[in-house]
């Protein structure tokens, strides 16, 4: 009886610390902007992992991702299916609007406020960096 409390315990931890609010508790939490501060994405938990949302964009932005054949650019999950790979580090999906496609990613984080994001055509292969900035004031 007892180990099976152990084995139920240990298996109460793993879930808990691979939790989406696990992740945003650890800082992937809040609103973040691209580069070009074109783009605001807000993550939040998605079921069993972390998604990011569209919260803010410029007309451009809208612009761009329509003709890409997104209609309505707020709202839209681009970050999808985030996980914990190791503390500081997550691996999911990105959707970019503009080319209609989805893409391998990752997010690590440079320090609370920066947050590294990178996707990859296929494997590794066409890969793209960005540096992106948590947005001061923004609600959580």
């Amino acid at each position: 009886m007892q180990r099976l409390a152990l084995t139920i315990l240990a298996a109460a931890v793993a879930l808990a610390t691979a939790s989406p609010a696990a992740a945003l508790d650890n800082g992937l939490g809040g609103v973040w902007r691209n580069p070009k501060n074109s783009v605001h994405v807000k993550f939040q938990d998605c079921g069993t992992a972390t998604c990011g949302v569209v919260v803010w964009a410029t007309p451009k932005a809208q612009a761009d991702a329509k003709k890409g054949g997104t209609d309505k650019l707020i709202g839209l999950q681009v970050l999808r299916n985030f996980t914990q790979v190791k503390p500081g580090s997550w691996k999911g999906r990105v959707y970019v609007p503009d080319l209609n496609a989805t893409f391998s990613g990752t997010a690590d984080l440079v320090d609370p406020n920066t947050l590294k994001a990178r996707g990859c055509l296929f494997a590794g292969i066409g890969c793209k960096s960005q540096l992106w900035k948590k947005v001061d004031g923004a609600a959580d």
